[in-house]
């Protein structure tokens, strides 16, 4: 799907044409620094922790699990290799992130390595020669994995004219924030040098172990007594001490499978508009209307009398620098009761609770299951709603990179693999709301994806209309 300049979907919806193909990877000189690199006194931290976790569970069940972001665009020319070459170094020297390398104990613990001289990050061009879209994408997702010190590539793939420009990176080393950071940095290094001029200066990156270490520092003081950790546990034992599960049938999380995105236009401009009058009048913002419509559509296909959600939260400050790499958004807990209640109510409650949940981002869920351990692991399909604004940070970022010249034809693509979380998202922008649930790839699924957005969009669109809503399934 489309949303403004950049798409938004599936690996089989990256329309890339064949090309010749150059990559990005490790000398072996880089790959030996990394091999010896001592154990870091910083820690790991705890959402990736989760993903490393979830990677290991599932690979020593023979299941495949989605690691990576792959993010790509289209620069006019011929690709300048050698200024590719240094822009894509100077960019993995500059992030603390990639120094790092991490290792599961016989304990079944994660442990973190470093190398200490980012200077000792260095990769090299290599030609793969002419591929097809299928081999690019092929090519693309076969990456290191998160246990493996490189699980991060750069490429180009040339045609008449133009070239594409790709990134594919695990995610235990970046969150969505990486495709504007990427676009920005490296695009703009290779935009400045390749037209003859000399290498950006950028302000400091800020230091994405500073956090790993504040966070260490702060949850280590947490106990059960802790508010915070109270949110939490009384979140999970409302779900059968655990988070939420998606209302409808998604199929059997423990065949090996792929993963497909659906998507829905949920409202036009003019009824996104109406929308957030009508959430204004509730003394609410957009999101907590948002917030309050999937409260009603879980209420209608299941009865249930409270809304129980998950949404992403971005945990940068101003010290940590708002294009830092690294893996910083963590999960808030969202509660909007929604039983024989009106829209303005519903969205006056949620929006509250969005608000006052807010730090919760500090308090992780996995710490907290350190200190309640009768509490569930998250199981597979445990459905996230993310709500991104073309207004707003990271889709901003992206969308800049786009209005800037940085590039052309953005993208943003999983990396096919079995998504361990249901992702929901909605995108506001300029034509309006839309909405994709990234499922599992069966039929089964896809159609409950679709019934699902189908419900949102009735009881939005009655929302924006009236300022009221009604039964939408």
């Amino acid at each position: 799907m489309r949303i403004g300049d950049i798409t938004i979907g599936a690996l089989h919806e990256w329309s890339v044409s064949s090309g010749t193909v150059t990559s990005w990877h490790p000398t072996a000189a880089a790959q030996e620094k990394a091999r010896q690199a001592p154990v870091s006194t910083v820690p790991v931290s705890y959402m990736q922790r989760q993903h490393l976790r979830n990677y290991h569970d599932r690979a020593a069940a023979g299941l495949n699990f989605s690691r990576q972001i792959i993010a790509s665009c289209e620069v006019a020319g011929e690709c300048d290799i050698a200024a590719m070459d240094h822009a894509v170094n100077a960019y993995l020297q500059r992030h603390d992130t990639f120094r790092s390398w991490f290792e599961r104990t016989d304990a079944g613990e994660f442990i973190r390595h470093a190398i200490e001289d980012p200077t000792d990050i260095e990769f090299v061009p290599v030609e793969q020669g002419h591929m097809t879209p299928d081999e690019i994408h092929a090519h693309a997702v076969s990456i290191p994995n998160p246990l493996e010190w490189g699980c991060f590539t750069f490429g180009i793939i040339q045609h008449d004219g133009n070239f594409t420009f790709f990134a594919a990176m695990d995610h235990v080393h970046g969150d969505a924030t990486l495709i504007g950071t990427t676009m920005m940095e490296a695009n703009g290094m290779y935009s400045a040098l390749s037209s003859g001029g000399d290498a950006l200066v950028l302000p400091d990156a800020g230091s994405f172990d500073a956090f790993c270490v504040r966070e260490q520092g702060y949850t280590s003081e947490l106990t059960t007594d802790s508010p915070g950790v109270r949110r939490w546990i009384d979140f999970a034992q409302n779900n059968g001490d655990g988070f939420p599960e998606f209302p409808l049938p998604l199929g059997n999380p423990n065949k090996a499978t792929a993963s497909d995105m659906t998507s829905h236009f949920l409202m036009d401009a003019a009824q996104t508009e109406r929308f957030e009058a009508a959430c204004s009048a509730a003394g609410a913002r957009f999101v907590g209307g948002l917030f309050a419509c999937l409260g009603l559509v879980e209420h209608e296909f299941t009865g249930a009398l409270t809304y129980y959600g998950l949404t992403p939260r971005d945990s940068r400050t101003a010290g940590d620098n708002f294009m830092t790499q690294g893996w910083f958004t963590g999960l808030i807990p969202i509660v909007v009761p929604v039983a024989a209640t009106s829209f303005t109510e519903a969205a006056a409650a949620a929006q509250a609770c969005f608000d006052s949940s807010l730090d919760m981002v500090r308090v992780p869920y996995y710490r907290v299951l350190e200190l309640a351990p009768w509490l569930r692991w998250p199981q597979p399909n445990f459905p996230v709603s993310n709500f991104l604004h073309g207004g707003a940070a990271p889709l901003n970022a992206v969308l800049a990179a786009g209005a800037m010249g940085l590039a052309n034809n953005i993208g943003i693509y999983p990396d096919g693999r079995f998504s361990y979380q249901l992702t929901i998202y909605i995108f506001r922008y300029g034509e309006g709301t839309v909405m994709a649930i990234m499922h599992p790839d069966n039929p089964v699924a896809k159609k409950s994806a679709t019934r699902y957005m189908e419900a949102m969009s009735s009881v939005a669109v009655r929302v924006a209309d009236s300022g009221h809503w009604g039964r939408v399934a």
